[in-house]
């Protein structure tokens, strides 16, 4: 839920500003802010009549990263997929403008609708779980197939080599977590296992899949979907900020949701591959086979038959690439073997980048910046994803050499 706002706005400013711009948003305007803090305060603006916006804003003061907190870019990003058929809230304006509230900022629709934070999709009907399931991968594929340039985003990004580059990225952020001492026992966080082999493995473009570039989300999954009140349908694609969920103690989990919903943030958006987005969004199928007892938010309900409705992660594959490419035929064994080869090599990087994540939770215990329960868990769960990684790129090979018999 908004509530109180803990950024303060300059909010006669911004109506002199808005009546002047953009006059279909009526004034005065009611303002709260959402969350518990997030990257870029967002807000909720209510006008006379009851209609909702959402405001997002850069952080005031000095900012640390030059590449973080760019509302433009979400702003950019948003308005060029609103000629799509791909779901986004309607975008309204960007001001640049540091005098009319302090940072520049962008405001957008409001999104009403729902929020499944269990990918299981509990409390739902079976039909209705595979509908959901269903929209969301057709609603990544509708994604995948835009061509940036038709939408003015062929600046938004490189349009080869994403995996090589976050294979260097993700060597030199795990080489500086590793090094990490914690400050009573001066023992460091070291290495991930099977880090130098997966780092080969990853890096042998041989193995890899066939460089692409497309637009992608950067964490597309369920729990970043809105979907209609009612019909198993997305009509939103988000990003979701575990910051901004509140305290559990403070609302009731549907609140929760219209928290969620309230908002709808691109910023890990760019060009790169497609694969990344739908390795991400598969992954408790993949996870769902793991101890419990050695990680966090593993998913028992995506177990082959342990949940009604569910649908298997062939049939979402399947589905993903007719949207895709629906001139592609099905029964053409080379394009099939070639598919699931590159999305099992996607998939290890992906679990790969969850060890690594986890990684940086342990080097943030070691130096006491973090000290619950739950992040000890996050990061003990490195090594049980590490080694994960390590048997699906293994996987990925025998299916490599496979098809090459």
């Amino acid at each position: 839920m908004a509530g109180r706002v803990r950024h303060p706005i300059d909010i006669r400013s911004l109506e002199r500003w808005l009546n002047k711009t953009v006059p279909e948003i009526e004034t005065p305007l009611e303002v709260h802010q959402f969350g518990f803090g997030q990257s870029n305060p967002t807000y909720q603006l209510t006008t006379p009549s009851g209609d909702r916006y959402v405001l997002r804003k850069k952080p005031p003061g000095k900012l640390v990263s030059k590449t973080a907190h760019k509302v433009e870019r979400e702003y950019r990003i948003i308005a060029a997929l609103s000629t799509t058929d791909v779901p986004v809230p309607r975008a309204y304006c960007l001001c640049e403008d540091d005098s009319v509230i302090g940072t520049p900022f962008y405001i957008m629709e409001f999104l009403d609708g729902r929020i499944f934070e269990d990918p299981v999709i509990p409390n739902v009907l079976p039909d209705h779980r595979r509908a959901i399931w269903a929209d969301a991968v057709r609603t990544l594929a509708k994604l995948h197939r835009i061509d940036p340039k038709t939408v003015g985003l062929e600046s938004f990004g490189r349009h080869d080599g994403f995996y090589n580059r976050q294979i260097a990225t993700w060597k030199q952020i795990c080489g500086a977590q590793a090094a990490v001492e914690d400050v009573d026992t001066k023992e460091e966080v070291g290495q991930l296992p099977f880090f130098d082999e997966l780092m080969t493995f990853f890096s042998d473009e041989r193995a890899q899949p066939a460089d692409k570039g497309t637009l992608i989300h950067g964490d597309f999954k369920i729990d970043n979907l809105v979907f209609h009140k009612t019909e198993p349908r997305v009509i939103g694609i988000l990003e979701y900020d575990p910051l901004l969920l509140p305290h559990p103690a403070a609302a009731a989990p549907c609140r929760r949701h219209a928290n969620k919903c309230c908002r709808t943030s691109w910023e890990m958006s760019t060009i790169g591959h497609p694969l990344s987005d739908l390795a991400n969004l598969l992954t408790p199928y993949y996870t769902a086979f793991l101890d419990p007892a050695r990680s966090v938010h593993l998913h028992p309900g995506f177990l082959p038959r342990a949940t009604r409705g569910l649908p298997s992660r062939e049939d979402l594959t399947e589905l993903y690439f007719a949207v895709l490419e629906p001139e592609s035929r099905e029964e053409d064994r080379a394009v099939v073997e070639t598919r699931r080869r590159e999305l099992q090599w996607a998939q290890a990087f992906s679990i790969f980048r969850l060890a690594a994540i986890c990684q940086g939770i342990a080097a943030r215990l070691a130096r006491r910046q973090a000290s619950s329960e739950q992040a000890k868990r996050h990061g003990d769960a490195r090594t049980l994803f590490a080694e994960f990684a390590w048997e699906l790129a293994q996987s990925s090979k025998g299916a490599e050499a496979q098809s090459k018999l």
